[in-house]
């Protein structure tokens, strides 16, 4: 969008938040660049130049905007709304994979090279991958400067920088202050926080309708694993440096989220994670006008708009957890992954009691004795078959993967048909086309509302809600009066 000259400058001037992430708006004469709702006055338009990401605002020697925070807005709906290279990196950045792996790891979970992964994410950014990542680890600083009392050093190495310096000279570039006087103007916390917790906020692109997107969470939640306390979802964390606790809360212009983390590196990673669990990052505009354009969805979307995909934050525990699902209600899903959980969960020590494992990894799945699974032997063996392929890496499902291949994987395995495949497509890989034409949800939602109700036929009719089926499915779903669709008192 940021090539449309015409459209951004509309939108500044209209400070449309919607826009937000979208594109960046650098102004010539102050150095300093904003999101496009900036509460100040627009600039002139000879002034405006427009650039797709921070990083390449900052490439180009612009520092962020202290009144309205660009570093602060929702992330572009277009990385997860795309299968492509560039979004498949975008994703893997976000997720923190150039500062553990570097470039070239980034490069080999893609498959492509180095050169090519930076000549296509210069072209449609602006910026390389550790530009990209550059400008992450700087609004994890801030964050971390800002939020909590750690030492600077401290918080230099949790952000993923290298060194002091580098950490000094990369927040006095962006931001225009050293981080002691980013600490000075931050709002002053109140005593009794809990220690190694972080109380964030964060954003979205409204509406917003949490009913579906908590109440899903919250009905479908393992024990021990997630839970919904005190108008909170709660949930463990596997992270690459440890594990974390985390509680998210709905609220009228954010999400509520509060952190508790083994180690600070984490920050970033479980940020990107709560975000696309909620599916934060969407456009609900965009997606409801056009779901709204099919005279039987209109009501529904006119009714209750804003509806997010309630997704996961590991996509092998989800796939595992599908398969545990198969045929059976979603009280007998959750049974089936609670015993999982209490014979090979790692234990961990929650402050506020009621989380006490994270969910098995599938490496500790691997040796499981089929014999103790109390399922049919069929579906044993389809769980045993795709825990052994996520141990050895034959079957890799991430926010990397290339969504067509990974469904075809899934496919292949015995025991997987089209709504295993295609539900994992929709929660854990985030293909926002992801479409559920043989759930029973599904089609007692398409009987009721006059739509086909058969796999084929409905999947014909529905091919104008591409590339937002995934959404279609929530507006569906919506129609019942199960659980997963009202929020927990």
């Amino acid at each position: 969008m940021h090539t449309d000259t015409e459209r951004c400058v509309r939108a500044v001037r209209s400070k449309d938040a919607r826009f937000d992430g979208w594109f960046f708006t650098a102004v010539l004469t102050t150095g300093i660049y904003c999101r496009p709702s900036c509460p100040v006055v627009p600039p002139k338009p000879e002034n405006m130049v427009f650039h797709p990401s921070a990083a390449a605002c900052q490439q180009a020697g612009f520092r962020a905007c202290k009144r309205c925070r660009p570093d602060t807005t929702p992330g572009s709906p277009e990385w997860n709304r795309r299968a492509d290279l560039v979004a498949r990196a975008m994703r893997l950045i976000a997720d923190g994979v150039v500062d553990r792996e570097g470039v070239p790891g980034l490069a080999a979970r893609l498959g492509y090279s180095t050169r090519q992964i930076e000549r296509q994410l210069l072209a449609e950014l602006g910026a390389g991958p550790l530009a990209l990542a550059r400008a992450q680890r700087a609004r994890t600083a801030r964050l971390l400067i800002e939020t909590t009392t750690l030492p600077m050093a401290r918080i230099a190495f949790a952000a993923g920088f290298s060194s002091i310096r580098a950490f000094n000279d990369t927040v006095r570039e962006v931001f225009a202050l050293t981080p002691s006087e980013l600490r000075a103007r931050a709002p002053r916390t109140g005593p009794g926080a809990t220690p190694g917790a972080l109380t964030l906020r964060l954003p979205f692109r409204a509406p917003l309708n949490p009913d579906n997107l908590f109440g899903h969470l919250a009905a479908t939640a393992v024990p021990g694993v997630e839970e919904w306390r005190d108008g909170a979802y709660r949930r463990t964390l596997r992270l690459p440096y440890g594990h974390g606790i985390v509680a998210l809360a709905p609220r009228p212009d954010h999400i509520a989220c509060r952190l508790t983390l083994g180690d600070l590196r984490d920050l970033t990673v479980a940020i990107s994670r709560c975000r696309r669990l909620l599916d934060l990052d969407a456009d609900p505009v965009a997606i409801d006008d056009q779901l709204r354009a099919d005279p039987l969805l209109a009501p529904l979307v006119d009714k209750a708009p804003g509806r997010r995909v309630p997704r996961t934050v590991d996509e092998a525990e989800f796939a595992i957890r599908a398969v545990l699902g198969q045929q059976v209600s979603t009280a007998a899903a959750r049974t089936h992954a609670a015993r999982l959980v209490t014979a090979h969960g790692e234990p961990v020590d929650d402050p506020e009691g009621g989380l006490t494992h994270l969910f098995p990894a599938p490496e500790a799945l691997a040796g499981i004795d089929p014999g103790s699974l109390a399922m049919p032997r069929a579906r044993r063996a389809t769980l045993t078959t795709l825990v052994r392929r996520l141990a050895d890496g034959s079957l890799h499902l991430g926010v990397g993967s290339d969504w067509p291949r990974a469904r075809a994987e899934l496919l292949a395995l015995p025991g997987v048909g089209p709504w295993t495949a295609d539900v994992v497509a929709l929660r854990a890989l985030g293909d926002p086309d992801a479409f559920l034409p043989t759930d029973l949800g599904v089609r007692r939602a398409a009987r009721r509302l006059g739509l086909p109700s058969t796999p084929a036929a409905l999947t014909a009719r529905a091919a104008p809600w591409r590339p937002w089926r995934a959404y279609a499915v929530q507006y569906l779903w919506a129609t019942d009066s199960h659980p997963i669709n009202f929020l927990p008192a």
